[in-house]
């Protein structure tokens, strides 16, 4: 006969990452996370100067970047449909020599923004029917648009500089929405338009989901019926067209048309649109990611001016951030592969060990 045996009471399960994934999700969203960051970079500014929450250096960092936040909203949904868009500045730059020449001209200020909506358009058209129509990859195309539209510019004003637009128009680069008592430039609030406007359409309507079936499987997409083609060569054309507005905007603030107007403003967007929590390869990211982006992105830049920071190392905050957001963003995947991998893995599935070896024998 058997001993009785006390067995002993079984513990529950400790709750692993993915229950607390299922029972959370919003703990573990990239948004969750980059607001975190957002707030620890505004409470480190505020360590760093009293000046950082001040209205004065909140309204002249808005000033300052508010044509890049806006051209990151079409480069949110370029990127999410898996292509890119690096012409974004020479396009800006482009759009602000347009002004200068034709306002240089004597041309009616109605009339520049209608031809400079117009050219934008044309702009981001040429990008998106080189891609779609004619396959090539947006990556290279941009670049040569990039250049392209930046020796346009250099062609329409040479070494001149035309700065004496009228005063009502300089006004409204600099300064505030009027009744929001000096704190929100025009930009700004242009910038929370679109981006209401960008989020419904990404994220409320079937153009948003083919926009993210596209970036996550270009081939499932076009079996699905979706348009690629056509919805695509649209994205770029908003892109152009927004970028135009910006161009405007920026030649406004600094009340003067050059030809190097946004020259390298290109790797911001595209950093912060990273930064945002948009997959560079396509069919994962945000709006609300974007907005939180543009807060991170411009808070440590304004905290490391308020330190003394060398400014003409700025760069090295974009390009920085450019490779976190990549690595953090693919952290996940990375980790898996290094777990599944171990030594000997490299053998074919039907090769056995020895296998190779015997069967070289003659």
């Amino acid at each position: 006969m058997q001993p009785d045996v006390e067995l002993a009471p079984l513990r529950p399960p400790r709750p692993g990452l993915a229950d607390l994934r299922a029972r959370a999700p919003w703990a573990f969203r990239w948004e969750t996370g980059l607001a975190l960051i957002v707030l620890i970079i505004g409470a480190a500014g505020v360590l760093a100067s009293p000046n950082f929450l001040t209205s004065t250096n909140l309204f002249n960092l808005s000033l300052s970047n508010g044509e890049i936040a806006i051209m990151a909203l079409p480069m949110t949904l370029i990127i999410i449909s898996g292509e890119i868009d690096l012409s974004v500045s020479s396009t800006l730059g482009m759009s602000s020599c347009l002004l200068g020449f034709l306002w240089s001209r004597h041309w009616p200020m109605i009339a520049i923004f209608v031809v400079i909506a117009i050219v934008g358009l044309a702009a981001g058209a040429f990008n998106g029917l080189l891609v779609t129509r004619v396959g090539l990859p947006s990556l290279a195309v941009t670049i040569g648009t990039l250049t392209l539209y930046a020796g346009i510019a250099e062609i329409l004003l040479g070494p001149n500089t035309v700065s004496n637009f009228p005063t009502a128009y300089t006004n409204l680069g600099v300064n505030a929405v009027p009744f929001t008592g000096n704190a929100m430039t025009y930009s700004t609030a242009i910038f929370i338009v679109l981006a209401v406007i960008f989020g419904v359409i990404l994220h409320a309507t079937p153009v948003g989901r083919s926009i993210f079936a596209m970036g996550a499987s270009p081939e499932a997409a076009l079996f699905a019926g979706i348009r690629v083609k056509r919805i695509k060569t649209l994205l770029f054309m908003v892109s152009g067209l927004v970028c135009s507005l910006a161009g405007v905007l920026y030649t406004f603030r600094l009340s003067t048309a050059v030809q190097n107007n946004g020259v390298g403003l290109e790797l911001d967007v595209v950093a912060i649109v990273l930064v945002g929590g948009i997959s560079i390869f396509g069919g994962e990211g945000s709006i609300p990611g974007v907005v939180l982006g543009v807060l991170a992105f411009v808070g440590i830049q304004n905290v490391l001016l308020l330190t003394n920071f060398n400014q003409e190392a700025s760069g090295v905050v974009a390009g920085g951030l450019l490779l976190l957001s990549v690595f953090g963003r693919n952290a996940a995947s990375y980790s898996s592969r290094l777990r599944q991998w171990r030594p000997g893995r490299g053998r074919r599935p039907t090769e056995r060990p020895g296998q190779a070896a015997a069967g070289s024998q003659p």
